[in-house]
């Protein structure tokens, strides 16, 4: 028996057997009923949550409260047909859909939904997979589902959806440094790799989840990125509709479509559910005393903190407006990226020494001042008189003017 398979999974400790075989094939069974009856709740729940928000009655024809209007809206798709572009290539354009699934799938089986139970005595972990390298495979992940995106703009024949696939891919691409550079703080504070190390290393209560004790800033910066990754509102220009028809996907149709609104969805609860992991300790929190129940508290605190990240992105998309492109990439590369690599010099100073982590800091805050001094530098020459390219589109009414001119009306 491998002991580094036994190591990262209980399950496999004395060997592989018909009886474990058989425990792997429905724990992969649950786990994908469970993202996908998720994917169905979500979907309705953002379509009511914003109709409510906009004052709009919405999903209310199929079961009660509209229930089951994403059910139906699945079957249609289904029926429709399923139309390729001539000039399409055939195979990458029916590749790219799954590209974008798949990996959403292949996260969310990393994720430990609770505690152990005792199967048939074994010891199962309420999680699908729990490889030693769990967050690299994560970021694996990750970076397959670009390929998807990419693959769908050029595979479709299309000017607009091209143009729309290498504007994702470089947005996603942008947020992917300062999301690595977080994980890698969150690696450096516990000391694995593993998705379940490290929810068992904020298993001490909450002043000991990640959340706290890194200081909030990587929390901020990772929820940013991560929603810049996923092209969920404000930074959904992937799909400007006013810019580029509808994104990468304009092309498609049927189920194909519906792939990717699946995924779209999936990655929400899936990323939702690794920010819970990462930073809120997962399926920890208060178990009281009750026999033979002790199990299913942490799958319903686990549900709880996703439940209330998933609310939080339905409520950024009814509420914020969409950012501009280069206020999105300027974001990424001149805010998040620095903020991220020196917040991860500090912590790693701290973990060396005290007097390691307040050298750090005062090294982080100097090249922070000298990098904010560039970047104001820059910026005005952009657009000052000593600007190498003259100003494309300027506004023949200056900006502050018009703030002025508008703040005083009634």
């Amino acid at each position: 028996m491998n002991p580094l398979l036994a190591s990262g999974d209980p399950l496999f400790a004395h060997g592989v057997t018909g009886v474990v075989l058989l425990i792997v094939l429905i724990k992969v069974l649950v786990g994908f009923g469970a993202i996908m009856g998720a994917v169905t709740i979500m979907i309705w729940f953002e379509r009511k949550a914003i109709s409510d928000m906009q004052s709009r009655i919405g999903p209310q024809r199929w079961g009660p409260f509209g229930l089951f209007q994403t059910l139906a809206d699945g079957l249609k798709l289904i029926g429709k047909e399923d139309l390729v572009p001539s000039e399409a290539d055939r195979f990458v354009f029916k590749l790219a859909p799954y590209l974008v699934v798949v990996p959403a799938l292949i996260t969310f089986a990393l994720v430990p939904l609770g505690g152990t139970i005792h199967v048939a005595g074994h010891a199962v972990m309420l999680q699908v997979a729990n490889p030693p390298m769990g967050i690299l495979l994560m970021l694996a992940m990750s970076g397959i589902s670009v390929y998807g995106v990419m693959l769908a703009g050029w595979s479709s024949g299309s000017k607009y959806p091209l143009l729309s696939s290498v504007r994702a891919s470089a947005q996603m691409i942008s947020y992917e440094a300062a999301l690595g550079m977080t994980i890698v703080t969150i690696i450096l504070a516990t000391g694995s790799l593993s998705t379940h190390n490290i929810v068992t290393s904020q298993g001490g209560g909450v002043w000991h989840w990640n959340l706290i004790r890194l200081g909030v800033v990587p929390f901020v910066v990772f929820l940013i990125s991560i929603t810049a990754e996923l092209n969920r509102p404000p930074f959904d220009v992937v799909e400007a509709e006013s810019e580029l028809v509808g994104g990468f996907h304009t092309e498609y149709s049927s189920i194909r479509f519906g792939l990717f609104y699946l995924a779209e969805f999936m990655n929400t609860i899936t990323m939702s559910a690794i920010i819970v992991t990462l930073f809120l300790g997962g399926p920890a929190g208060w178990i009281p005393p009750v026999a033979h129940f002790k199990w299913i508290f942490p799958i319903i605190w686990f549900v709880l903190k996703t439940s209330g990240f998933a609310f939080a992105y339905v409520w950024f998309r009814g509420a914020l407006p969409r950012f501009r492109y280069d206020q999105l990439m300027d974001l990424g590369w001149k805010r998040l990226i620095p903020l991220s690599l020196g917040w991860m010099l500090i912590v790693a100073g701290f973990l060396i020494a005290p007097g390691w982590g307040f050298l750090m800091a005062s090294a982080v805050f100097l090249s922070w001042t000298l990098l904010t001094r560039a970047f104001t530098l820059g910026q005005s020459r952009e657009v000052g008189s000593e600007a190498v390219l003259p100003v494309v589109g300027e506004r023949p009414i200056p900006g502050r003017i018009i703030r002025k001119l508008t703040d005083g009306e009634s």
